[in-house]
């Protein structure tokens, strides 16, 4: 999926929210983030620290009561010409907190990071059954890049008929 970087939403924050980068220690709170929203152990260490693109400035949380409880990544990428192309990267929350709009709230964060440092677009990858990450997305600007492999319009369109079929969802193609 892709989006400009332009005309994004401004941050609002829900009130008891903050938005910071990652600092010392958060290490176990990314792994228990991650980890619980794929479904399987992932561990900062290994996964996030030896990318070239990481700096923990990066590396973005929304945090409730002092408890991270949401992240997402704003990886940039060397793009054509030279100019950065920004990478929606690792986004995630716990499931306690789900559906309460902070994995937008910190992909937001995390777009807007982007766009500081240059960034003309975004660009992020996601599993088909993802649903309410891909909802999420849609909303803030990306649009499918069906292009991206032969199987992708065909994928696409199974995606917003499942979109479709939840209850009470819409959708736009």
């Amino acid at each position: 999926m892709k989006r400009g970087l332009d005309g994004l939403p401004p941050l609002e924050r829900p009130a008891g929210v903050a938005i910071r980068p990652y600092t010392d220690g958060d290490r176990a709170a990314w792994n228990a983030i991650i980890t619980e929203s794929f479904g399987r152990p992932h561990d900062f260490t290994a996964a996030m620290a030896p990318d070239p693109a990481y700096r923990p400035e990066r590396v973005l949380f929304a945090v409730v009561d002092g408890r991270a409880v949401a992240t997402a990544s704003a990886w940039n990428r060397p793009g054509p010409g030279g100019k950065p192309v920004g990478y929606l990267h690792m986004v995630g929350a716990l499931p306690a907190f789900q559906g309460r709009g902070l994995g937008r709230l910190v992909s937001l964060a995390a777009l807007h990071a982007m766009a500081a440092e240059g960034c003309a677009e975004a660009a992020l990858q996601t599993d088909d059954f993802r649903l309410a990450a891909i909802q999420t997305y849609l909303r803030l600007g990306f649009a499918p890049d069906r292009g991206f492999h032969p199987s992708m319009p065909g994928r696409w369109e199974a995606v917003f008929q499942s979109l479709s079929n939840r209850k009470g969802r819409t959708v736009g193609r």
